[in-house]
């Protein structure tokens, strides 16, 4: 299964929905993030599990990159390098059902090699393909009781685009609230991307807009 989780480095990384997926023993997963995990928690203990098959992402190596860096280096992992800009594009299009666009970003380098390219107003473009998820696991601030999802500051990040990328969406968040409460104009992810919502405030799942509609 491929898996989106969200994150830039540690923040809105969804720790606890991660260590739930190594407890769960899913393995040979494609994860796709914006990095391939900081120190030994999160991400990288996913890694560090050896769960991973692949990763698609755009920073796999930091001062603290430690884990994907010696399993890497061991070849007993895979690594898709993409632009962070075309990372979100992907994953964008993939929610707004676009199965591909034409990207200027990596012409005439090895990012380029076997893809299509086209001359685009005198500049030549790289075909890039859109990016799906089986399972999103995102970080935000609060839900609803009907699963609307605001963020907090950087935490915000990839989440939004990587909730509408998903076959299936699950968020960790810091509290719900009543339903009702939240300021529709400050909802970045509408409860319609969202099938899931574990409540960290008291550790269990909350009901979700998924669960009312009987989905």
């Amino acid at each position: 299964m491929t898996v989106l989780v969200g994150g830039f480095g540690m923040a809105g990384m969804p720790v606890a929905l991660v260590d739930a997926l190594i407890r769960h023993g899913a393995d040979d997963l494609t994860v796709v993030s914006n990095n391939a995990g900081n120190g030994d928690t999160g991400l990288a203990a996913l890694l560090a599990a050896g769960r991973v098959r692949k990763v698609i992402c755009s920073f796999p190596r930091q001062h603290d990159s430690w884990v994907f860096d010696g399993l890497y280096r061991a070849g007993k992992i895979e690594l898709e390098v993409v632009p962070q800009g075309t990372l979100a594009e992907r994953m964008r299009a993939a929610g707004a059902g676009i199965g591909a666009f034409f990207c200027p970003t990596g012409v005439g380098t090895l990012l380029a090699e076997g893809k299509e390219t086209r001359v685009i107003d005198g500049r030549e473009h790289v075909l890039e393909t859109a990016l799906r998820g089986d399972v999103a696991l995102v970080g935000a601030h609060r839900s609803d009781g009907v699963g609307n999802l605001v963020y907090r500051k950087t935490a915000r990040n990839f989440g939004p685009v990587m909730a509408t990328a998903a076959a299936v969406t699950v968020v960790q968040v810091d509290e719900v609230v009543p339903t009702g409460s939240l300021d529709p104009e400050a909802v970045v992810t509408p409860r319609i991307y969202v099938d899931h919502v574990v409540d960290l405030s008291s550790g269990t799942p909350a009901t979700t807009g998924t669960e009312e509609q009987g989905r």
